[in-house]
C-alpha cells in the first residue's frame, strides 16, 4: 500500500474528526466569538439533546432501520412528566420514570411491529410519529404545560460545580454507555451483523428479531430522556416539542459516518456529527444569517453527507 492509499484510508477512517477540525478552523476565522469558553459551553449545551437523539438513531440505523418517531416520542414523554408534576402530587423522580417508561413502551411497540410483524421501519415509525404527536396535543390541549418543580428543573438547567450543565454530563454518560454496549458486547456485535447482512446473522445463530426489537426500545428510551431534558430546560412541555428533530439527528449520524445501509458507524463519531451540526447552527447565528437561509444551508449539508455516504460505500 503506497503513502497516498494510506492517507486516503486514514482520512476515510477518521473522516468526521477531520471535518470537525476543519469546521472549527473555518468558524474561528469567521467569528472571534466562536472559540470563547462561553460560546463553546453554549454549543455543547444546545447540542446535547440532538446528540442524545443521534445516539438513538445510530442504534437503529446500524441495524439497517430508521426511527422517525423520536421527535413525537420525546414530546409525549416530556408532556406526560409535566402533566404529572402540575396535576398530581408526585415528585420529579416519579415524573421522570413515567416519561422514560413511555419512551420505552413506544420503542418496544415500534420494534415489535418491525421485528416480529415484518413491517417496514419507515412506515411503522411514521405512523408512530403521527399517533404520539396527536397524543401530545390531546394531553396538553394544544397549550404549553408549565412546570415549577425545582428538582425537575435541575435536569435541564442545573450546573455541576457551577460550570458544566447537567445535560452535557448526561450526554457524556450516555455516549460512554452506548459506546461500550455497541462496541464491546455481544448485543452490539449482533446489531452490526444484522445491519451488515441480516440473513447471514440469522443463519449464524443471532436472534435477529429480538435484537432489532431491543434496538428500537433503546431508541425510545433515549428519546424519552431528551423529552425530560427539554421539558426541564423550558420549564414547560410544548405541543410542538421535538418537531423535525429526527432530521437533525439523522443528519448528525450520517455526518458522523453511520451508513444508512446499516452495519457501519461508531457511537462517538455520531456524537461528533451532532457537534458539527451544532457548530453549524451556532456560526450561522453568530454571523446573523437569516433562519430561512439556515434551513437551506442545513439541507445542503445533509444532502452532501448522504452523497458522501453513498460514494464511500
Amino acid at each position: 500500500m503506497n503513502n497516498k492509499s494510506k492517507a486516503a484510508e486514514i482520512f476515510n477512517k477518521y473522516r468526521p474528526v477531520w471535518i470537525m477540525i476543519a469546521f472549527i478552523i473555518v468558524a474561528s476565522l469567521l467569528s472571534r466569538k466562536f472559540l470563547t469558553v462561553n460560546n463553546i459551553m453554549n454549543i455543547l449545551n444546545q447540542t446535547s439533546m440532538n446528540a442524545i437523539l443521534t445516539l438513538s438513531l445510530t442504534t437503529v440505523i446500524l441495524t439497517g432501520g430508521i426511527d422517525i418517531s423520536v421527535g413525537s416520542t420525546l414530546a409525549i414523554s416530556g408532556a406526560a412528566a409535566a402533566f404529572l408534576l402540575k396535576n398530581t402530587s408526585v415528585g420529579a423522580v416519579v415524573a421522570v420514570l413515567v416519561a422514560l417508561i413511555i419512551g420505552i413502551a413506544i420503542g418496544l411497540m415500534n420494534g415489535s411491529l418491525i421485528a416480529y410483524w415484518g413491517l417496514q421501519p419507515m412506515i411503522v415509525t411514521l405512523a408512530s410519529m403521527s399517533i404520539f404527536r396527536g397524543c401530545t396535543y390531546l394531553l396538553t390541549g394544544g397549550k404549553p404545560i408549565s412546570v415549577s418543580d425545582k428538582a425537575f428543573k435541575v435536569i435541564g438547567g442545573g450546573k455541576i460545580g457551577g460550570v458544566v450543565q447537567v445535560p452535557i454530563v448526561i450526554l457524556i454518560v450516555l455516549a460512554l454507555i452506548m459506546n461500550y454496549v455497541l462496541g464491546s458486547t455481544a448485543f452490539g456485535r449482533h446489531i452490526y451483523s444484522i445491519g451488515g447482512n441480516e440473513d447471514a446473522a440469522y443463519l449464524s445463530g443471532v436472534a435477529t428479531k429480538r435484537v432489532k426489537m431491543f434496538a428500537y426500545t433503546i431508541s425510545g428510551l433515549l428519546a424519552g430522556v431528551v423529552g425530560v431534558i427539554m421539558t426541564s430546560r423550558l420549564s414547560s412541555a410544548q405541543p410542538l416539542a421535538g418537531q423535525s428533530y429526527e432530521m437533525d439527528a439523522i443528519a448528525a449520524a450520517v455526518i458522523g459516518g453511520t451508513s444508512l445501509r446499516g452495519g457501519q458507524g461508531k457511537v462517538l463519531f455520531s456524537v461528533i456529527g451532532a457537534l458539527i451540526i451544532g457548530m453549524l447552527n451556532n456560526i450561522l447565528t453568530l454571523m446573523d444569517v437569516s433562519t430561512y437561509y439556515q434551513t437551506v444551508i442545513k439541507g445542503v449539508v445533509i444532502l452532501i453527507a448522504v452523497m458522501v455516504d453513498a460514494r464511500s460505500n
